[in-house]
């Protein structure tokens, strides 16, 4: 297998026999990666309620959020496509931003200057303190992969895991199909 380093921009996609409800069949865009720790966006597990519920200001329905991960779930968070648009984003990968001014957004949305396809919201994020992500990684909790900005703004979120896993090949394929819970086959 063909070892990636951990930087912004890669993909975590879980292993598929991770028990971790927080995690279970998930795939994480990691933004930031440093000594301190890493951050990143479960970009695959719908949240129950949708950003107008969340922020009064948006005034379109229908825009999804996304559990982003167990940690600080007061919070919201984006990624974009539209830097034009919105200011104050860190590119993660080409043409993928993280955060930016959110008056910014929420006008841009308002406007219908933004398409669903060009922005992903998530309330809270998952984090990871000084190693502990290597060590999960080591334990094999997490397959990496490099990013994909098709996947990452997919709007059928329930095809982004599997998906992930067929773009890494052959060998990992056949690991998109396997039940949840092998005991029940």
């Amino acid at each position: 297998m063909r070892m990636i380093n951990l930087s912004p921009g890669i993909l975590l996609i879980a292993d598929p026999f991770l028990k971790d409800p927080n995690f279970a069949r998930t795939v994480i865009l990691l933004c930031e990666h440093q000594p301190k720790g890493s951050l990143g966006f479960v970009i695959n597990k719908l949240f129950d309620q949708q950003l107008h519920h969340l922020v009064p200001e948006v005034m379109i329905s229908n825009i999804p959020v996304y559990f982003g991960g167990p940690v600080q779930m007061d919070t919201i968070h984006f990624v974009h496509q539209q830097p034009e648009l919105i200011d104050g984003g860190v590119e993660i990968i080409p043409g993928v931003y993280w955060g930016g001014h959110f008056e910014q957004v929420v006008a841009a949305l308002n406007k219908g200057l933004l398409e669903p396809g060009q922005i992903k919201f998530f309330i809270g994020y998952a984090g990871w303190t000084d190693g502990q992500l290597e060590g999960e990684i080591q334990e094999k909790s997490w397959i990496i992969s490099h990013s994909d900005t098709t996947l990452v703004f997919e709007q059928q979120e329930q095809l982004i895991w599997q998906q992930s896993l067929r773009n890494l090949g052959s060998n990992f394929a056949m690991m998109a199909n396997f039940p949840i819970d092998p005991s029940l086959n």
